[in-house]
């Protein structure tokens, strides 16, 4: 097999594992989790995103008709009361709704399950917080979705271009850039735009992390491109733009995100996670 196939293979590897790690391990991944009462164990999976219009349904399977339980929220990073919801009990499941909220606006919540005189919180440490963002349309997510990620394999393979004897850095960095262009800087804010009702929340507008992180992978590859065309040694250029790229995507996708400031009213925006 050829030493360039490897290296495809290898990006590959890398970049997949890369995906799976933000996705495992940033603040939009359900809080999931198992606990015991009155000898049964029931398991559950919560929320932190919700998309679209309506209300966000928090619902637990457990088939015991005689469980009661009640879900408690309130308005995140506010001094509001929390808010109880008595929880349906039917078809095997209790279920019920959080109240719609305005893009980027969040939610704590929590689910006290009660069985005769046992009480158990859910989860059993600290509450939940879920996001609530507009519907993007599939024409702009799947294409951001899809160059972000060629993106992201691209500057992997192009990093690991150094151990070729014969490289081809031209044609790799100018594709990396222009994937990364598309994914991260035209579809990426066009996506927020839905999303959130902004455009771009980072440098110098706010401190919004994925936006940042962003801007800094396209500097660094810019960087880069420019050095492929005008260097005659652009090696250490390309590596520093594919790891730097590496690095950056290994922080959680949506910490520090478009936040809701409740306290300044409706319209407004920060950007602490």
């Amino acid at each position: 097999m050829k030493k360039s196939t490897w290296l495809w293979i290898i990006a590959t590897v890398l970049t997949l594992a890369l995906a799976y790690f933000q996705r495992m391990t940033g603040p939009t991944y359900p809080v999931s989790g198992e606990i015991t009462i009155d000898g049964k164990q029931i398991k559950y999976n919560f929320d932190r995103s919700h998309g679209g219009q309506g209300d966000h349904t928090v619902e637990i399977n457990i088939d015991d008709e005689t469980i009661c339980a009640e879900l408690y929220w309130k308005k995140y990073k506010t001094n509001d009361k929390w808010t109880s919801v008595v929880m349906t009990n039917q078809d095997g499941k209790i279920f019920a709704s959080l109240p719609h909220q305005p893009p980027a606006g969040k939610l704590v919540y929590h689910v006290m399950i009660q069985k005769e005189l046992e009480v158990v919180t859910l989860p059993e440490e600290g509450e939940v917080v879920i996001r609530f963002k507009g519907d993007v349309p599939a024409a702009i997510l799947i294409p951001h979705i899809i160059f972000i990620f060629a993106a992201m394999l691209l500057s992997t393979r192009t990093g690991l271009e150094y151990f070729n004897k014969e490289t081809n850095y031209k044609k790799l960095v100018l594709t990396t850039y222009i994937l990364l262009l598309l994914g991260g800087m035209i579809f990426g804010p066009i996506t927020q735009l839905y999303a959130f009702g902004a455009l771009w929340t980072g440098f110098p507008f706010g401190y919004d992390l994925t936006d940042n992180k962003t801007l800094i992978a396209f500097i660094g590859w810019t960087i880069a491109l420019i050095a492929v065309f005008n260097s005659q040694k652009p090696g250490r250029w390309i590596i520093f733009a594919s790891i730097l790229m590496f690095i950056i995507f290994l922080i959680p996708h949506s910490v520090l995100g478009s936040e809701l400031d409740y306290s300044e009213g409706m319209d407004n925006h920060s950007q602490v996670d």
